[in-house]
C-alpha cells in the first residue's frame, strides 16, 4: 500500500510525546507509546510483512503488552514514575537486582528473540568481527561496573563512617557480604547483557541479508542495554557509593526542575527509534535482496 509509510509520521510524533512526558516527568498522554507501536504495527501489516509473516506481529506483541503493563498513572492518581528501585531493607536482596532489570529489557528480549528465530542462518565474517568489536565495550563495563563494587564493598568494615560534601554515613556492615553482594550484581547485569548480545546477532543477521536499516535499529537496542544495566545495579540495594564508574546511571545527566529524568528520556527515545527503525527496515523498500559481498 503506497499510503503506508504515513502511518510512520503518527507512530513517530506519538514516540516523542512519549519521550517529552518522561523528560518532564507529566505525559503529555498516557497512552502514546502504546499508540506509536500499535502504529507501527498497522504500518508493518499495511506495507506488505517480509516472511515469515508472523515475525514482525509476533515481535511487537510484548512490547505492546509491556507499554501497556508500564503506562503511567493519569492525574489526580498520586504520584507516577516509570520505574522505581531499591527498597528500605538493610539486607542485600540478590534478585532485586536481576528483578529490576528484567522488568526493563523482557519484552525487548522476547521481539529480539522472535525475530532471531525469523531470521535465523549464517553471518558474513565482517559483521560478526564488527558484531564482536561492539559487544566487547558493553560487556567490559559491566564487568567493570560489579568489579568496582564488589571492590568497594570489600573495602567496607562495621562501623565505619563515609563522608562526602553534603552527607555522613554510618556503614553497621550487617547484611552487606561481598558474597552476597557480587551474586547479586552479576544477576543483575545479565538481563540487559542478554539483550545487548542478541540484538548484536540480530544485527548481523540482518546487516547480512542486506537490511542496513533493521541491522541499525537491532544495534541501537544492544546501546539501549547499557542504561538498564545500570538501572540493575542501582535497584541492589549496596552498603557504598560507587559511582565513579556509572556512566548510564539515571544520575549521568544532572535533572533539573524543568527536565527532572533525562537519561530515562534518552533511554525511551533510543528504544523507540530502535523499534521504528526494526520495522521500517524489515517491512519498507530497505528489505530488498541482500547486499553483495
Amino acid at each position: 500500500m503506497r499510503r503506508a509509510p504515513l502511518l510512520l509520521i503518527p507512530a513517530a510524533v506519538a514516540a516523542v510525546a512519549h519521550v517529552v512526558g518522561v523528560l518532564v516527568a507529566a505525559p503529555l498522554w498516557r497512552g502514546a507509546e502504546v499508540l506509536s507501536l500499535a502504529l507501527l504495527l498497522a504500518y508493518a501489516v499495511a506495507a506488505g510483512l517480509p516472511a515469515p509473516r508472523w515475525a514482525v506481529p509476533a515481535a511487537l506483541a510484548p512490547l505492546i503488552v509491556d507499554a501497556v503493563r508500564t503506562m503511567p498513572a493519569g492525574p489526580g492518581t498520586g504520584d507516577f514514575g516509570w520505574t522505581v528501585y531499591g527498597s528500605g531493607d538493610s539486607a542485600v536482596d540478590r534478585t532485586a537486582g536481576f528483578d529490576a532489570a528484567l522488568a526493563g529489557s523482557w519484552a525487548a528480549l522476547v521481539a529480539v528473540a522472535v525475530l532471531l528465530v525469523a531470521c535465523r542462518g549464517p553471518g558474513r565474517r565482517r559483521h560478526l568481527i564488527a558484531a564482536a568489536v561492539a559487544a566487547a565495550p558493553v560487556v567490559g563495563y559491566a564487568a567493570v561496573r560489579v568489579t568496582d563494587i564488589g571492590v568497594a564493598v570489600a573495602a567496607v568494615t562495621p562501623g565505619l563512617e563515609i563522608r562526602t560534601e553534603t552527607t555522613l554515613t554510618r556503614v553497621d556492615g550487617s547484611g552487606y557480604d561481598q558474597a552476597d553482594v557480587v551474586p547479586a550484581l552479576v544477576l543483575a547485569v545479565l538481563p540487559p547483557l542478554a539483550l545487548a548480545l542478541a540484538a548484536l546477532a540480530l544485527a548481523v543477521l540482518l546487516a547480512g541479508r542486506g537490511r542496513r536499516l533493521a541491522a541499525t535499529g537491532a544495534a541501537l537496542l544492544a546501546v539501549l542495554a547499557l542504561p538498564l544495566l545500570d538501572a540493575g545495579i542501582e535497584a541492589v540495594h549496596l552498603p557504598v557509593s560507587a559511582d565513579g564508574t556509572a556512566l548510564f546511571a539515571w544520575y549521568a545527566i544532572p535533572p533539573t526542575l524543568a527536565m527532572p529524568q533525562p537519561v530515562a528520556a534518552l533511554t525511551v527515545a533510543v528504544e523507540l527509534a530502535a523499534y521504528l527503525l526494526l520495522v521500517a527496515g524489515l517491512t519498507g523498500a530497505d528489505r530488498a535482496a541482500p547486499a553483495a559481498g
